[in-house]
């Protein structure tokens, strides 16, 4: 029973959701629930999966290879010439240093040149997996760390196609006659002589590269005009498994294929399409990926070796921290942005495992090498999240001090009655208009690059977590009147709510939402100003539709309006009602009802009564006649 299908989806399933919840309700990454049902349902503690969790580790490598496909969708050619100089600066310098530094480090502790250079290379990458998805949980994509993140990782997955290219030059030749006879030829390249093993790598790229072009887009086009959504979903899937396949039979990594067949179609005309239709399948890969690094934990090494084990792990984390931290510096990355730099990415990554396993299959490493460091590779891993978590909790907290620019009093006089936190692209438009009509507010922002932007712009800027109640009382929030939270995250905007309601409930907030549900949840809070992002945005849409249709902009102007407050005022009738019953969808569908017809008795009356200069007869010929063809 234990074998079965069926109970391994259940112990799966049941894992993640028990642990993922827990991590959430702790305050923790989702990623750390993942990891923790992983070694919770491994063979060495209640034994629910197979061996050392490697009967699934092939399976969960879809959830890096969707990820990766995905990446590359979003990396346009343009695009990454742009960022081509942090992109080669910061990664080469990144990946260079590190693989120096755990050479030296392996050549003292007595291992062969080779297999301190294969192991540099490995230990040089780091996860794109976890990096990505906490900085993505933490919305701190579009600050200068993620950014800067995200293009050492790219490099990574781009730098690591020479690495695997390099490795059979690498291979002890002298022991390697042994090896071909222990095992078949499993890949294309095994079977090659070694200068033909690097042109079949680089052939391979240039294959993916013109049938993207030449074959995938017209296959895609030609399932597009069956009008079949299900049949879209399958062919993207072909498509990334597909290259996956080739690039594994090929002997490279099948993420990596993936990343470059997204690369690929990025500037196809199915991008978005292909993004919509796989990113739900993304992230519950990923959840089994991070569960299957869990499991595959090898207690029984670490119990061999832990001094030499947790020796090499201090040791890398600490090489990767360091080279993390002088690469931040050399690009001028603010002190607070650098740390999250350096503990974000000094783990070793998902592509060691293939890199180890493939000099392993070259005989560069030996079986004990292999074992200890695929060991820690994967606690590695492990503690990224907990890391991420002591720097957020203990080390932030004290270098994130406030940053402030004195000014003439005259021009800061009336600056301290608004507090504007989040300064992206809703919050400079909402800042920029303010200081338009001579109204400064001062900024709250977690992005110290961006706070010296604001700074040179005449802002009052204050750098760090605006939940923070010390913080908030340094930017003069007892003598402010309003407090503006134009963050995108709902979770800040509650915490900040909660935080001005107890202590400075003189204070007016004005916070923006996303959807109705966030703006249910800080109207349970008492926030009576919440802005809806996509409310006005899509009436403006409406409005201008009907414009062209010949509708009136002085009707539609006042019908927007009407809409608007009978939209409001269905809102707060529902934001006590449970939202995911029965009895919520009927009340719902009623609110809706009633609101279209509240604004079809305002239009009809409006045209009749007051709206005498009506200049479309079209429209009007079909409000006297609604049955007519006309």
């Amino acid at each position: 029973m234990s074998g079965s299908l069926l109970f391994e989806a259940i112990v799966f399933l049941a894992g993640a959701i028990i642990c993922v919840s827990l991590a959430k309700r702790l305050g923790l990454s989702s990623v750390i629930g993942y990891l923790l049902a992983g070694v919770l349902i491994g063979p060495y503690v209640f034994g629910f999966i197979g061996e050392e969790g490697e009967d699934i580790m092939h399976f969960a490598e879809f959830g890096v290879v969707v990820m990766l496909f995905l990446i590359g969708l979003e990396i346009e050619p343009k695009n990454f010439w742009n960022m081509r100089k942090s992109i080669l600066g910061m990664g080469g310098i990144q990946v260079g240093l590190t693989v120096a530094l755990t050479y030296v480090f392996f050549a003292v502790l007595g291992y062969q040149w080779q297999v301190a250079l294969t192991v540099g290379m490995a230990v040089a990458l780091s996860s794109t997996a976890i990096a990505l998805q906490t900085i993505k949980e933490k919305g701190l994509m579009n600050t200068t760390f993620g950014s800067s993140s995200f293009s050492i990782l790219l490099f990574q997955d781009i730098i690591v196609i020479v690495m695997i290219g390099a490795l059979p030059l690498l291979s002890n030749t002298s022991n390697s006659e042994g090896a071909e006879a222990s095992h078949a030829t499993t890949t294309l390249i095994e079977g090659l002589p070694i200068g033909l093993q690097t042109l079949a790598i680089i052939l391979s790229v240039v294959v993916i590269v013109v049938a993207g072009k030449f074959l995938i887009v017209p296959v895609l086009r030609k399932v597009a005009k069956t009008g079949v959504r299900e049949l879209l979903i399958a062919a993207a899937f072909l498509i990334v498994f597909g290259i996956s396949y080739l690039m594994e039979f090929v002997g490279l990594s099948p993420a990596l294929g993936a990343f470059l067949g997204g690369v690929v179609l990025s500037t196809s005309e199915f991008k978005h399409e292909l993004e919509s239709t796989l990113e739900p399948f993304k992230n519950l890969l990923l959840g089994l990926f991070f569960m299957a690094v869990g499991a595959s934990i090898n207690f029984v090494v670490i119990a061999k070796s832990p001094l030499t084990i947790g020796g090499i792990l201090i040791a890398i984390i600490v090489i990767k921290a360091l080279v993390l931290f002088i690469t931040g510096r050399i690009f001028k990355l603010k002190l607070d942005q650098n740390v999250l730099l350096a503990f974000s990415l000094a783990q070793v990554g998902e592509f060691a495992f293939v890199l180890l396993s493939f000099a392993f299959q070259l005989n560069i490493l030996s079986q004990e090498q292999m074992d200890i460091m695929l060991v820690v590779t994967a606690v590695s891993m492990s503690l990224t999240p907990i890391l991420a978590l002591v720097n957020e909790r203990l080390i932030l907290p004290k270098i994130g001090t406030k940053e402030s620019v004195k000014r003439p009093m005259d021009h800061i006089a009336k600056s301290q009655k608004v507090i504007l936190v989040g300064f992206g692209h809703f919050g400079s438009t909402v800042g920029r208009f303010l200081r338009s009509h001579g109204v400064e507010a001062t900024i709250l922002d977690f992005d110290s690059n961006r706070v010296d932007f604001l700074r040179k712009m005449g802002f009052e800027v204050y750098y760090g977590d605006a939940t923070r109640l010390d913080l908030l009382e340094s930017a003069g929030i007892a003598e402010a009147k309003l407090l503006i939270c134009a963050t995108n995250k709902v979770s800040v905007a509650k915490s900040i709510s909660k935080i001005v309601k107890e202590k400075y409930p003189h204070v007016e907030l004005m916070v923006r939402t996303k959807n109705r549900y966030d703006a249910y949840e800080l109207l349970n809070l008492d926030v009576n100003n919440i802005y809806r992002e996509t409310l006005d945005t899509s009436l403006a849409l409406a409005s201008d539709a009907l414009h062209k249709l010949g509708f009136r902009k002085y009707t539609l102007n006042r019908q927007v309006h009407n809409f608007i407050k009978y939209d409001e005022a269905s809102l707060r009738r529902l934001a006590s009602e449970p939202k995911r019953d029965n009895d919520y969808i009927f009340k719902a569908r009623k609110e809706v009802e009633q609101q279209e017809k509240l604004l079809e008795n305002d239009f009809k009356r409006g045209i009749v009564a007051y709206d005498n200069h009506w200049d479309s007869e079209h429209i009007r010929k079909i409000l006297e006649n609604p049955n007519s063809n006309s």
